[in-house]
């Protein structure tokens, strides 16, 4: 929800304007590539994820040389919220490979903001 709040903010967008939206809860089953500690970022010279378009081109940099290489996806420290983990999952089929959709959850109304979240 916190990567939610923060698309919505970089767009200048009040939360009622995405209500109703779906919630998906995904099983993975792919070998990601783990960037989440802050040893793995700065040895890949990023500092961790702020919400921004601007710290985009250096992560999306990587994102590529990793799809390159043949990562399924790669799994990170959230932007929105800093003890929170986002994956990020190559592919262009849909369901991707190696994704199964568990659960669909229709979000009627704006869910209250977590405390600590960064948008």
């Amino acid at each position: 929800m916190a990567e939610w709040y923060r698309w919505l903010a970089e767009r200048g967008l009040p939360p009622t304007h995405a209500i109703t939206h779906a919630h998906h809860v995904w099983q993975l089953d792919l070998e990601l590539a783990d960037l989440s500690s802050t040893r793995t970022l700065a040895a890949l010279e990023l500092d961790l994820p702020r919400p921004g378009r601007r710290t985009w081109p250096r992560y999306q940099r990587i994102g590529e040389i990793l799809w390159r290489e043949g990562w399924a996806g790669l799994l990170t420290r959230s932007a929105a919220g800093p003890h929170g983990l986002v994956v990020c999952v190559f592919g262009g089929d849909w369901p991707p490979a190696g994704c199964t959709p568990l659960r669909v959850t229709e979000i009627a109304s704006v869910p209250p903001p977590r405390t600590g979240m960064t948008t």
